[in-house]
């Protein structure tokens, strides 16, 4: 994708989608219902994602995002998408989401088995309570029902993951 001068660039992030032994994945619900990027009335779930520090792996970044959102650190990689997945903001909402700095985010998703128990998950003090929860609930879900799940915009990332991970978790 070549960089447009006229607009802000894409945030790096990582998405991951955990999966259980029965071959759901973990969506949470997003705990700030007042931050437009990411929340849209019947739209409050996604699956962990968050931004990648200067200088780290992606694949370091998803193992790390998903400690500080879920609490989860008994995880192993099943799969790493291809591509990386890209989705613009709304303008109105590009405005106020990250100061206007970024139109949107591009992100490298990664396919992780759940290797640990359901007590493993804390949503509310993820990480030992280091982190701010960023869901205050969360469930399993299938992967193919995921896009209907998220905030519109983020539909057609969510399409793209399910058609990378699904033929992985049959």
């Amino acid at each position: 994708m070549t960089a447009d001068p006229h607009q802000p660039p894409y945030r790096p992030c990582v998405g991951v989608v955990l999966v259980n032994r029965q071959g759901l994945v973990f969506m949470g619900r997003r705990a700030n219902k007042a931050l437009v990027e990411h929340v849209a009335p019947g739209f409050e779930w996604q699956m962990p994602q968050g931004g990648i520090d200067a200088g780290e792996d992606p694949r370091a970044a998803a193992f790390r995002e998903l400690r500080e959102e879920t609490n989860v650190s008994s995880a192993a990689l099943i799969a790493e998408a291809p591509d990386w997945l890209s989705y613009d903001l709304p303008a109105d909402i590009a405005q106020q989401a990250w100061g206007g700095r970024y139109r949107g985010q591009t992100q490298k998703w990664f396919a992780l088995r759940f290797e640990g128990e359901d007590s493993e998950i804390d949503v509310a003090a993820p990480d030992g309570g280091k982190h701010k929860a960023e869901f205050d609930a969360w469930r399993w879900e299938p992967l193919e029902r995921t896009p209907d799940l998220v905030i519109p915009f983020k539909r057609p990332v969510y399409e793209s993951v399910v058609a990378a991970f699904k033929p992985l978790l049959a």
